[in-house]
This record gives structure tokens, C-alpha cells and sequence, in this order.
């Protein structure tokens, strides 16, 4: 059903764009006639109406890889810098969970670290929606923060960094086969507020995967058995997505949460003080309203991003101060 829908969509999509663009030409060749200028601005308004849903349409067509129709895991590590990185990783966090509820897709939290003194040390987001994973899969990387940090009593501008990693949710028709005896199983207690059983019960439950070295965890339920199984699902999703990356001769490209998540490795930076600027660092897109930004206002700088990825550019931008 859901294939059906998508298909139905991208018909009557198309249907639609052909009779804006016969209704517009149409209103231009009978105000043409009639030497009528209202009709002749009717029908070009129209045809730009049609421009402007096929441009939005364009982009949908990049979302054709094996896994872009899927759900999606979206984790965010905070970097070195105690406080101010926690601070920044919270922030960014807080950003795909607001673009996620401007499309109207559902966010649930499978794990989450609180920071020391605020912020978080990490959390994992379950993004469920079509094409979530096909919107998200460029945003891997290392995030930067450029501000005036409120943490800092003399007022002086920090920088920070955080890192995203993207991988689906892979679903039944898949099959991913792992040998328990690679793997070591961890449980622990939950982190934050939850009364009793959060302080007395190891229901939370790490696995890492030895040969690979990928880590998922998992501590969203109050039974260890469904923490488990949902831990075993990332695990598979993310030895899934490396396969994936494989296919696509990107298989030297380190995991975002693996690399130094520092200076050099960022994908995109954020200034918030002395001047307002996002700006992509493999597209060159920009946005002067980071504010709009962080509060998930990303459509921009992601099509840009999954353009670049398909038809290729400018393999390397400079970075702002």
C-alpha cells in the first residue's frame, strides 16, 4: 500500500504539472488574442506556479536509492569541549526533530545521555515517514558552532563541534545475518529522570559489533527484552547502511561518528556572532538566518546537498570564520 501511494503521487503529480502548464500557454495564447493583459499575466503566473512544483519535484527524483524510502536512525555525538559541545549536540538534535514535525513525521527518542552540566553527550532519534531517510542520508557529518558562548562569563566567542550519523531502518524484505559471537551485549542503567525503575533496573542494553567496531544502544523501553531487539534492529540497519555505502565505491568514507569530530572534518558551519551565516561546505549553500535553521528550516541546504551528491560540483568549499 504505501508503494501504491507513492506511485499514485508521483502520476497525478506529473498529470497535474502537464494541465498547469496547458491551462497557463492556453491563457497566454487567448489574452494574445483578445490583446488582453490581465489574461497574459494570469497565464504566466501559472506557468511559474508549474516551474516551481517541478523544480520541488526534481528533487523528490534524487530519492531513488534502495533505502531512501525508509525510515530513519539519526544519531548526534557531542565533540571535545565539555559544556559547549553538549550544549551545541542538544541544539542540533532539536533541529532535525523540528524539520521532522514541519513534514509531519514522527519522532521517537531510542536513547539519550544528558551532559554534565547541560546539553547531551548523545541521543538517537527513530524518524519514521516516507523518503525520511533519503532527505536525511547527506547530513552525515561534523556539525560547527561558531557564538558567544553563555556558558563563558567573560562573554568570549566559542567554537564548537558536534556529529551527526544517518543510517535506515531496514525492514523485513532485508536481510541482515550477524554471528552472536561477534558481538558483545552491555546493559546498564538508564540515564535521567524516571523514578525507581530507572534507578534500579539495568534495562538498558549496548551492543558492539567487534568486527566492524559500531556501537548502537538502545534504552527507550522499560524491558530489557524490547531494548534488546530494538538494539539488535540498529545494529543490522547500521551494518545495512555500511553495505550500502559499500555499493557506492564510498567505502573508505569513515562513519561521521568515528572521525575526529573537529576542526577539518566539518560539513557545514553555523556562525551565530560577530555576523549571522550557515554555510554547506561541499555545496557552497547558504542561508544568513540561522535561527530559521536551528529551528529546522534545512529544506535548502539539504537539496542542495542531495543534488551534489547526484549530479556532482565543486568538491571542496572554504570555510568561514
Amino acid at each position: 500500500m504505501r508503494e501504491r501511494t507513492q506511485l499514485d503521487d508521483a502520476v497525478t503529480a506529473i498529470r497535474r504539472l502537464e494541465q498547469g502548464l496547458e491551462d497557463g500557454a492556453t491563457l497566454i495564447e487567448l489574452g494574445e488574442m483578445e490583446e488582453d493583459a490581465a489574461s497574459i499575466r494570469e497565464g504566466e503566473e501559472q506557468i511559474r506556479a508549474v516551474q516551481a512544483e517541478a523544480a520541488r519535484r526534481q528533487i523528490e527524483t534524487l530519492l531513488s536509492g534502495e533505502a531512501d524510502g525508509n525510515d530513519t536512525y539519526l544519531e548526534v555525538h557531542a565533540g571535545a569541549g565539555g559544556t559547549e559541545s553538549q550544549d551545541w549536540a542538544n541544539m542540533l538534535q532539536r533541529m532535525y526533530a523540528r524539520w521532522a514535525e514541519r513534514r509531519k513525521y514522527k519522532v521517537e527518542i531510542v536513547e539519550w545521555s544528558d551532559g554534565e552540566e547541560a546539553g547531551i553527550k548523545g541521543a538517537t532519534l527513530l524518524i519514521k515517514g516516507h523518503n525520511a531517510y533519503g532527505w536525511l542520508k547527506t547530513e552525515s557529518g561534523v556539525h560547527r558552532l561558531v557564538r558567544i558562548s553563555p556558558y563563558d562569563s567573560n562573554a568570549r566567542r566559542h567554537t564548537s563541534f558536534a556529529s551527526v550519523w544517518v543510517y535506515p531502518v531496514i525492514d523485513d524484505r532485508i536481510t541482515i545475518e550477524i554471528k552472536e559471537s561477534d558481538c558483545r551485549i552491555d546493559t546498564y542503567r538508564s540515564s535521567g529522570a524516571g523514578g525507581q525503575h530507572v534507578n534500579t533496573t539495568d534495562s538498558a542494553v549496548r551492543i558492539t559489533h567487534n568486527p566492524t567496531g559500531i556501537v548502537v544502544a538502545c534504552q527507550q523501553e522499560r524491558s530489557q527484552h524490547k531494548n534488546r531487539a530494538t538494539a539488535w534492529n540498529m545494529l543490522r540497519a547500521r551494518l545495512y547502511e555500511l553495505e550500502l555505502k559499500k555499493r557506492e565505491e564510498k567505502a573508505n568514507a569513515e562513519a561521521a561518528s568515528k572521525t575526529d569530530i573537529g576542526w577539518g572534518h566539518q560539513i557545514r558551519s553555523y556562525v551565530l556572532q560577530p555576523y549571522q551565516l550557515v554555510k554547506d561546505l561541499r555545496t557552497g549553500a547558504q542561508s544568513t538566518s540561522p535561527d530559521d535553521v536551528l529551528d529546522g528550516d534545512i529544506d535548502d541546504l539539504i537539496e542542495a546537498s542531495l543534488a551534489h551528491r547526484v549530479y556532482g560540483g565543486t568538491d571542496a568549499v572554504e570555510d568561514i570564520d
